[in-house]
């Protein structure tokens, strides 16, 4: 008798590993500042600041989070600059085991109701032994009905994704991804846009101080004859401090450094340099980039 399998990622969780390698921990496009506090009621404060640095506004969110671990419920209400009201319902094993639903609205208040941009989105994950699913549909855009699938057995993944637009009667997108997953290394190949463009990624854990990644995009879209690659790798110099590098074929080169000033204090530093325009002057805006990231989580 072979043995429960876990439950594999979800669809949007295949080739997390390499993507958290490549694309977290780079604050280079600006300066951020996220603030974490709760309190004895279980309730969640998050204020989320961003200035690109190539503009003068900041954006924020205020954001408010509830939860009810005893009955499964988690509410979160968030307020942006933009002046969207967002609510999220989640109800996680009440209805039947291992179903989650979920019911995400977002409101932008205009003085013209007509005109006011409003989503609804609702959708239900369910997972067990082998399997992952999850369904989603657009309430107000379509009505747009969208579900994914990802089975996995003893370490091999197989995935696929698939949109179907209510008012047209017809599928208007799919995908499929297969994979392997392992304690030190994790595989993964999509295949996206009706099968038209396609990624690769590939991440090991070298040693318990050093990780290494790869990903590789094929679209016909791109420049570049169409593949786009990028490397990376992280290294962590102590248990409160690591460094990150990548380099795509383009020439940019991004560096990376995190380092956790105390208990619920993080800071982080990020520098993107383009190697092929060291010594030049784009008018359109600045060819390299720097910025930072603070996180207080109390």
């Amino acid at each position: 008798m072979s043995l429960p399998q876990p439950v594999p990622p979800s669809w949007k969780d295949l080739g997390k590993s390499s993507n958290d390698l490549l694309q977290k921990d780079y604050p280079f496009a600006g300066t951020a500042l996220e603030i974490k506090t709760k309190t004895p009621s279980n309730v969640t404060f998050k204020v989320v600041g961003n200035r690109a640095s190539n503009s003068s506004v900041i954006l924020g969110d205020l954001e408010a989070k509830y939860n009810d671990k005893s009955h499964g419920l988690t509410l979160t209400n968030t307020w942006t600059t933009a002046n969207v009201l967002k609510t999220q319902i989640e109800i996680d094993n009440q209805l039947a085991k291992g179903l989650k639903v979920d019911v995400n609205t977002s409101l932008a208040p205009s003085k013209d109701a007509a005109k006011g941009n409003k989503t609804a989105v609702l959708s239900a994950v369910y997972k067990q032994s082998g399997f992952h699913s999850r369904a989603f549909v657009d309430v107000l855009k379509g009505p747009t009905f969208t579900a994914d699938a990802v089975l996995g057995r003893d370490g091999f993944l197989v995935g696929g994704e698939a949109a179907y637009n209510v008012t047209d009667g017809k599928i208007s997108r799919y995908a499929l991804a297969a994979g392997f997953n392992a304690p030190e290394y994790a595989v993964t190949v999509h295949a996206h846009n009706d099968l038209k463009s396609f990624s690769a990624s590939y991440y090991h854990r070298v040693s318990a101080d050093v990780e290494a990644g790869a990903k590789a995009v094929y679209d016909p879209k791109l420049t570049n004859g169409g593949v786009a690659i990028e490397v990376g790798t992280k290294t962590y110099l102590d248990s409160a401090a690591f460094v990150k590098a990548k380099i795509n074929n383009a020439g940019v080169l991004a560096l990376g450094y995190t380092q956790s000033l105390r208990p619920g204090l993080r800071a982080s530093f990020g520098m993107a340099l383009d190697t092929q325009k060291l010594n030049e002057v784009d008018p359109t805006g600045p060819v390299h980039k720097i910025g930072m990231s603070f996180v207080f989580d109390s």
